[in-house]
């Protein structure tokens, strides 16, 4: 139990759905912006893609196979650290909560996991943390190079839509972009504290610690899935 720190200032309730209300406006004002972007989204133009060969589960892939026959495919790009037994927290933590990606069918989509890894490597690293999506490996392939995730280089969200062999790119986001698509961040965003990192806009008294200090290690991710580190 967090102690010590300062509280919000107690009210009556008619303060109180005041604050609401006058926030709610905020609020409504940013969803129909996120809806607006949207659709800007649905309106960009796509960049043609080359034949890619990636290394999955099972050998050499195409990356018009990676679809598994579905029309549209999200692709986040794991980050890799050549020689590590525990791999990037921060996308450890992102991709662990996907665990249950069946939804994206009725949408004629799929998400799945590409990385710098050598295919051995990342798939005994999913196994060890106990990762529930499908991985491919890039380590072969000019891919993810070609679409912003090269070796050594930060994680990134791409979309592609194929059309029978054509793969085209739709999207692509990196850093604070990518966050948008996780519930862990907007769940912790509305709690009273917050985030509690350093660089957040919060009242005098809050708790705030260095950035990325509360996050959970590669190892304790594995140890809450259940995974055999």
């Amino acid at each position: 139990m967090m102690t010590g720190f300062r509280v919000p200032p107690v009210v009556d309730r008619q303060t109180w759905q005041r604050e609401i209300d006058a926030l709610r406006v905020r609020e409504k004002a940013a969803t129909r912006e996120l809806d607006a972007i949207a659709a800007q989204r649905r309106r960009l133009p796509m960049l043609a893609m080359d034949g890619y060969v990636l290394e999955g589960e099972h050998g050499p892939v195409r990356l018009a196979e990676v679809f598994d026959g579905k029309s549209q495919l999200i692709v986040y790009h794991h980050m890799w650290s050549p020689d590590q037994r525990w791999q990037c927290p921060g996308c450890t933590g992102y991709t662990a909560q996907f665990t249950r990606l069946e939804f994206l069918s009725a949408y004629d989509a799929r998400f799945v996991i590409v990385t710098q890894g050598p295919i051995d490597q990342a798939l005994a690293y999913k196994a060890r943390v106990g990762n529930k999506m499908a991985w491919y490996s890039t380590a072969n392939s000019a891919f993810g190079a070609d679409v912003g995730a090269p070796p050594g280089g930060g994680f990134a969200l791409n979309v592609f839509l194929r059309q029978a062999d054509a793969v085209y790119r739709t999207w692509y986001t990196d850093r604070r972009g990518v966050e948008q698509l996780s519930h862990t961040f907007p769940l912790i965003d509305v709690l009273p504290y917050g985030r509690q990192e350093q660089w957040q806009d919060s009242p005098d008294g809050w708790p705030q610690y260095p950035t990325y200090s509360r996050w959970p290690g590669s190892a304790e991710i594995a140890q809450l899935y259940g995974a055999h580190s």
